[in-house]
């Protein structure tokens, strides 16, 4: 987590908090799952697929809060597997829709999503952070 959080602007990386969220997710899969690519027992990338409910669709829907692939492996191919794979847990699952955010900045994640099959949305994020 501390890859992906030391990339991404908004975010500060803080084990303690990441560490608490990533426990409620695994121990309770309703919340939603967290995928991991791994070489033994070292872990070279991993996804945090979240669920919620599409008012819009009528259906369960998902949210991908993290992707990351530790620098060293990434042209691997792992990132394309690793995503490939978690679009047909989330079709498992029964969601009708995933949906993540980028840095705007981060023009190579935004093109490795596109070739993966992902659009643009044409929403705009906001964001109120909560004390």
């Amino acid at each position: 987590m501390r890859t992906l959080f030391d990339q991404e602007a908004e975010f500060e990386p803080n084990s303690q908090s990441q560490r608490k969220a990533l426990s409620k997710i695994i121990l309770d899969p309703k919340i939603g799952i967290i995928l991991v690519a791994r070489d033994d027992e070292k872990i070279l990338g991993m996804i945090n697929l979240l669920f919620t409910e599409s008012t819009a669709l009528g259906s369960k829907v998902a949210i991908l809060e993290d992707m990351v692939v530790l620098p060293k492996f990434r042209g691997e191919d792992i990132g394309s597997k690793l995503i490939e794979y978690t679009i047909s847990q989330a079709k498992k699952e029964g969601c009708k829709r995933i949906t993540l955010l980028t840095d705007t900045e981060n023009t190579k994640a935004q093109s490795f999503y596109r070739t993966k099959g992902f659009v643009k949305s044409k929403m705009i994020p906001y964001r109120l952070l909560l004390d």
